[in-house]
């Protein structure tokens, strides 16, 4: 196996190193994970670990150390909660004193793709499947490229230390998850889960880049033979990954893209897709793509490898990590110009929202600062209620900034770029949950498809009531043209209006969050009006 010091090694604080695997290949990876008993190996030649008592990331026990320049661009909150710099040193010694004296990874990677937007990433690890996940997630520089290799930001994962004085420290857990925008450092403790590393670098791209005048988005992206590009906003549950993935069309990325100066680019070099109940006919290239070199988390396998993807009993978060050239329609270079075309994404399970319509530009940045889905409750004892979920920018859980700053950006691109952007709701028609049924997946790729090629720009449209959304009366490929107008799919159309009303006052309930956001702009003039 390579064993180099990288570049600045000694800058990283660790003493008595063992020995140092610099960027190893996919192969010496494998050999490390099952010698060290971290993985097995599935049927289909897919490494397989566990990530322990923790399935999904800890929200509760992200930090970002409270110090200038960056403490006064931070949105401070739920989501940002501030430590100071005399804790920060406190958990960089307990991570640093955890990887000493041990045998660690060191991998180097780009996150962008593009040249002038990307940030040269570090991460040090003592676990060969954190290694491999990371290789997998991120752009893989050349050899060239590492010869030269200095890192813009450095991620110590030390998922084996806990802060042991955290409550003297006035944290939530033992967990911490530390940004040290200044120095250039993240901190991982306690938590094994391969998506703090992930979503790490994300809420990174996601502070830098907009002070740059750049959008980072929480989104996927994918470029039809035209070069015409289109962006899927939703959250989970709304058939991002499913929507975007398109014979017809090449994938540019399933899930973090920036849009600088030359267009459109994916953040990573892989995929981390859901596999709960995957199933090869409706998602042949997520479970094509399950491989060797690519890395399942949590799955229940029997004694030969065999996966079942309906077994939930370690995690409904069971998940694949896999490097994006699995995927064969893919997009050169993971970039691409400026969108044509940006599709909102939401699943209404009150089942009052239109199947499409279109925005305006005002619309479009009222809606995307709502990040709007409705979830399906549980349902132990006969029909529940749906719940509203709101997440702003689609992904309010990354965003060091405030959600106002990439709104704002938002508006300023399509205007610059003269894009179209529309809101397809993918949930329910005819009724809510328990009354209604699910919009056909038909349906729904009828809309797509009519904003893809353009024919939704020829039909005549009419408003949506309170909302003043505009809806088309036709779409080609939309034979009972009333779905159209979920007005005309209910059979009580007193309860529709009274749900629709509903729904708008959850709207402009949730939007009072803006009301003292400071901007010349009035986002919530563009929402529903009562």
């Amino acid at each position: 196996m390579l064993s180099k010091k990288p570049n600045g090694f000694e800058k990283l604080g660790l003493r008595d190193v063992k020995e140092i695997y610099y960027n190893p290949s996919y192969d010496e990876l494998q050999a490390h994970e099952i010698n060290r008993g971290e993985c097995k190996i599935s049927t289909t030649g897919a490494a397989m670990c566990d990530t322990g008592i923790f399935t999904g990331r800890s929200p509760k026990d992200k930090y970002f150390v409270d110090q200038p320049p960056s403490n006064a661009h931070i949105a401070w909150g739920e989501v940002n909660q501030p430590i100071s710099k005399e804790i920060y040193e406190d958990l960089f010694k307990i991570a640093t004193d955890q990887l000493s004296g041990k045998a660690i990874y060191v991998i180097d990677v780009f996150a962008g793709a593009s040249p002038s937007s990307r940030r040269k990433i570090r991460f040090v690890t003592e676990v060969a499947w954190q290694a491999h996940f990371v290789k997998n997630m991120f752009i893989r520089p050349s050899e060239e490229e590492l010869e030269a290799f200095e890192p813009d930001f450095t991620i110590y994962n030390a998922c084996k230390a806990v802060d042991e004085k955290y409550k003297e420290h006035g944290l939530n857990s033992d967990v911490f998850v530390v940004f040290n925008v200044e120095e250039g450092i993240g901190l991982i403790g306690g938590t094994w889960y391969g998506g703090e590393m992930k979503k790490g670098v994300f809420s990174m791209m996601n502070y830098w880049l907009p002070l740059e005048g750049k959008l980072s988005m929480h989104c996927s992206a994918n470029v039809g033979k035209a070069g015409d590009v289109c962006l899927f906003f939703g959250l989970s549950g709304t058939g991002k990954t499913t929507l975007s993935t398109d014979p017809e069309r090449a994938l540019i990325g399933d899930d973090e893209h920036g849009w600088d100066d030359e267009g459109v680019f994916n953040f990573e070099g892989g995929c981390y897709a859901k596999v709960i109940n995957l199933d090869p006919e409706s998602e042949p290239e997520i479970y094509g793509a399950i491989t060797k070199d690519a890395l399942l988390e949590n799955v229940v396998a029997d004694e030969s490898g065999n996966v079942d993807y309906s077994d939930a009993s370690k995690t409904e978060n069971t998940r694949v990590s896999y490097p994006i050239e699995h995927i064969k329609n893919r997009q050169p270079g993971l970039m691409a110009g400026h969108p044509k075309n940006i599709i909102f994404l939401t699943a209404d399970a009150f089942g009052v929202l239109p199947p499409v319509s279109k925005l305006t530009k005002e619309q479009a940045m009222y809606y995307f600062l709502s990040g709007y889905t409705a979830k399906v409750a549980g349902t132990e004892r006969g029909i529940t209620e749906p719940v509203a979920t709101f997440s702003a920018c689609f992904g309010e859980a990354f965003l060091p900034l405030h959600p106002t700053v990439y709104a704002e950006l938002l508006g300023k691109k399509i205007d610059e770029h003269g894009v179209n952007v529309y809101l397809v709701n993918t949930g329910w028609t005819g009724g809510p949950y328990g009354v209604g049924k699910r919009m056909s997946i038909k349906d729904t790729r009828a809309c797509i498809n009519g904003i893809l090629n353009g024919s939704i720009n020829d039909a005549e449209f009419e408003r949506l009531d309170i909302f003043n959304l505009q809806i088309p009366k036709t779409l080609e490929g939309v034979a009972d043209t009333k779905v159209l107008n979920p007005r005309n799919t209910w059979e009580d159309k007193a309860a529709y209006d009274e749900t629709l009303r509903k729904l708008a006052e959850m709207f402009i309930e949730n939007f009072h969050r803006y009301d003292n956001s400071g901007n010349e702009f009035d986002f919530a003039s563009a929402g529903p009006q009562l």
